[in-house]
């Protein structure tokens, strides 16, 4: 016996969004979870960490405080109290379920979802067994990814954890003393800054040849001089072929990719975030006509769908940039379209020219747009602008100097011949909100619907794109505002979210 449903959401993070759009609508819907809900942001990853990461930033503010003429003695780290606001955050994912175990219209399965046929589904359920078959027109796939763990020689054999078993069975009882992190992407930087600003001897080590290698070359070399003079050792163009025990610790043999040449460093565990992989295993796309690329990544067009009609992947799982606020500015697109649109004219499409990245390291790392070498390559005549912390009354207020070894600047790019904004760096005290206001300045104007995986297209997606849509992003109108990615979580959400709040009046109206 098969059940039908009007909407089946697969996943609790983003593809709420879509969900409550769906339940507001009156829509009988099914939505599966196999483990927390609320998406690796909320119970793994985002929150969490940036509850670490404001206390690691308050640790270095409080010790610097010296050269602003204050006489603070050397601050106490409470990891009780750090836990407790840690697991406050996470938790909130119980409150999550029960909110949804309550809706109407709604039936929800624990467990892992796994499709039978391009709109068919089962699920193996958490308490044992397998669901019935379940089935609807539209399907949304939000399962995001996980940890890579690299192949290393010798790694079952010795001490080490991922995000996943940290914010869970591995939360350490105290912070780390002595960690080596394996990965200089953002994950890996601001695990770093955590675990050294609470006291731990860190070692970094970074396949590439730099860190935040997706960042512009002059942001990778300052948060490496910056790490560097927090005491950070690191460690970069290396592989980590094997790990063996010693003690009660372990043993890294490192290689560099220049010169072949090994190198051995200790500590007590190893701590692995050297990117992400699809959890697309788990869907049984063998079954479907789903498609994936060689990495196991779902490609999606610019409306979110498919290969297969009536099935949509966003979030991590499409393989384009893995933020939360990516995977939200998606989900948005997805419920207005199906949900809330007015007609065709109304409809909004995804473009990722302009999502912000932001790094929480000390001090953060903020992008969007075009790097320079990124202009320079599309073949742009370029005018590059910089400004420093110390060259503004406040960043001096901060404590920033010209001799000042921390490096803390703006950096513009902009087309020589006619004055395009094309990209905007900053690494700083609070960057994420320097370029918020670029970030809605680039946003605003005629935005032309442009074609993303062009293969994808159902019959609707051909008419749109044979019509031009354009859509008018006036600056001067909330909705331009609406549509504009803010990096999560930032400040930069305070001065943007009271949209939210208008919505929540409309509501009530």
């Amino acid at each position: 016996m098969m059940k039908k449903y009007d909407v089946i959401v697969i996943g609790s993070g983003s593809a709420n969004i879509i969900l409550e759009a769906a339940l507001k609508k009156g829509l009988s819907c099914a939505q599966i979870e196999r483990g927390k809900f609320g998406g690796t942001c909320l119970t793994r990853g985002c929150i969490p960490t940036k509850v670490m990461v404001t206390a690691a930033d308050r640790l270095y503010e409080i010790r610097d405080s010296g050269k602003l003429g204050l006489e603070a003695g050397e601050p106490r780290v409470n990891w009780e109290v750090i836990s407790q606001r840690v697991w406050q955050k996470i938790d909130e994912s119980k409150d999550l379920h029960q909110f949804y175990l309550k809706e109407k219209n709604l039936d929800v399965y624990e467990g892992e979802g796994y499709f039978t046929g391009d709109h068919t589904l089962k699920v193996r359920l958490n308490t044992g067994g397998e669901s019935e078959e379940i089935t609807a027109p539209k399907i949304y796939i939000g399962v995001g990814g996980r940890t890579k763990v690299p192949d290393i020689e010798g790694l079952d054999q010795v001490p080490y954890t991922t995000s996943e078993d940290y914010f869970g069975p591995a939360w350490p009882d105290k912070p780390y003393k002595d960690v080596i992190v394996i990965g200089g992407g953002a994950i890996g930087c601001e695990f770093a800054h955590i675990f050294r600003a609470f006291g731990a001897k860190v070692q970094l080590v970074q396949h590439n040849v730099r860190l935040l290698p997706k960042s512009d070359e002059e942001m990778s070399a300052a948060i490496l001089d910056n790490l560097r003079l927090d005491g950070i050792t690191v460690y970069l163009n290396k592989k980590t072929p094997r790990v063996k025990p010693k003690g009660d610790g372990l043993t890294l043999t490192i290689r560099d990719r220049a010169d072949d040449s090994l190198t051995d460093i200790d500590a007590d565990l190893l701590f692995i975030c050297p990117g992400i992989v699809p959890n697309s295993d788990s869907l049984a796309l063998e079954n479907t006509h789903i498609e994936t690329n060689s990495r196991g990544w779902i490609p999606t067009n610019e409306f979110l769908e498919t290969s297969v009609e009536g099935v949509y992947a966003f979030g991590d799982i499409n393989g384009l940039h893995q933020f939360r606020h990516k995977a939200n500015y998606e989900a948005d697109i997805l419920a207005h379209n199906h949900f809330l649109a007015e007609d065709d004219q109304d409809r909004r499409w995804a473009r990722y020219d302009l999502v912000p990245a932001v790094t929480y390291t000390h001090p953060e790392v903020a992008d969007v747009g075009l790097t320079e070498a990124q202009a320079l390559e599309a073949g742009h005549q370029v005018r590059v602008g910089r400004w420093h912390y110390y060259e503004t009354a406040k960043g001096f207020a901060l404590g920033y100097k010209p001799d000042s070894q921390a490096k803390a600047f703006a950096k513009l790019i902009v087309d020589a011949q006619d004055g395009t904004l094309l990209g905007v760096h900053a690494i700083g005290p609070y960057a994420s909100a320097l370029i918020q206001p670029y970030l809605n300045l680039m946003n605003a104007g005629d935005t032309p619907l442009e074609a993303i995986n062009e293969a994808i297209a159902s019959p609707e997606t051909e008419q749109f794109r044979a019509a031009g849509l354009v859509r008018d992003m006036d600056p001067h109108k909330l909705r331009t505002v609406r549509e504009t990615m803010v990096p999560h979580p930032s400040l930069s959400e305070v001065g943007i979210w009271p949209y939210y709040d208008l919505e929540a009046q409309e509501d009530q109206a």
